[in-house]
């Protein structure tokens, strides 16, 4: 088996670190209006995306992580129990989580990793929903690829060979994503972009975007389908 990435504890927080500093201004700068819009998660508008994430992020930094988190059902509730709470206040949850969840899943061992790649993802929904260009790029961009290996490789998706273009020296030869396949198929091949690959793995709207994927289905790499793997 190919053997699992070089785990950066540091990540997850630098990836949330640096989407705060970018996204909760323009959130802040938006009116309350727009909170209203659909996003690409079913049923979900921008708000409950919001509420979501502000709930999610602080169940990881109070550790309130109980069985059944983050099923349909629990963000269900953690978003009902939000919806009456003034937007500045939900950002202002929000903001703390984004600040202070980093330590926390640092000290994880990699099992809330996915928490901070999810988050970053869905502020992604946010500005698509809003018609903003970059909506799964960025700054973050870089990190978020760094935290997707392993997650892949923790939640044993299939293996594909990924060349990303404009990501530098690290991407431009194939670089494994999962694991491989036990009964000896090769890996799949994927060429394209970042922000496409994140799609991919997101399950999110690939309409307008241009790559290519070998060896493997879509369906194959929807990493967002799969409940967190919060046990070792």
């Amino acid at each position: 088996m190919t053997s699992a990435p070089v785990r950066d504890p540091e990540l997850p927080g630098l990836l949330l670190r640096t989407e705060r500093d970018a996204f909760l201004p323009l959130l802040r700068a938006t009116p309350e209006s727009s909170f209203a819009l659909r996003t690409a998660c079913p049923g979900w508008t921008v708000r409950h995306v919001l509420a979501h994430c502000a709930a999610a992020l602080t169940r990881v930094v109070e550790d309130r992580l109980e069985k059944g988190v983050f099923s349909p059902e629990s963000n269900d509730r953690d978003i009902e129990e939000r919806d009456g709470v003034p937007l500045p206040a939900l950002l202002d949850e929000l903001e703390r989580g984004m600040t202070e969840a980093g330590p926390v899943i640092a000290a994880a061992g990699g099992k809330l990793d996915g928490v901070a790649l999810g988050e970053w993802v869905h502020a992604g929904d946010v500005r698509e929903a809003w018609g903003l260009d970059g909506a799964y790029a960025g700054r973050g961009l870089p990190y978020a690829l760094g935290l997707l290996e392993g997650v892949a490789y923790r939640k044993e998706m299939s293996q594909i060979a990924a060349v990303v273009e404009g990501e530098g020296e690290g991407w431009a030869v194939p670089r494994p994503l999962g694991v491989p396949s036990p009964d000896g198929r090769p890996a799949g091949r994927y060429h394209g972009d970042g922000p496409t690959l994140i799609r991919l793995y997101a399950n999110r709207p690939l309409v307008g975007t241009r790559y290519e994927l070998h060896g493997v289905h879509e369906d194959d790499l929807h990493l967002f389908d799969r409940p967190p793997k919060l046990e070792d």
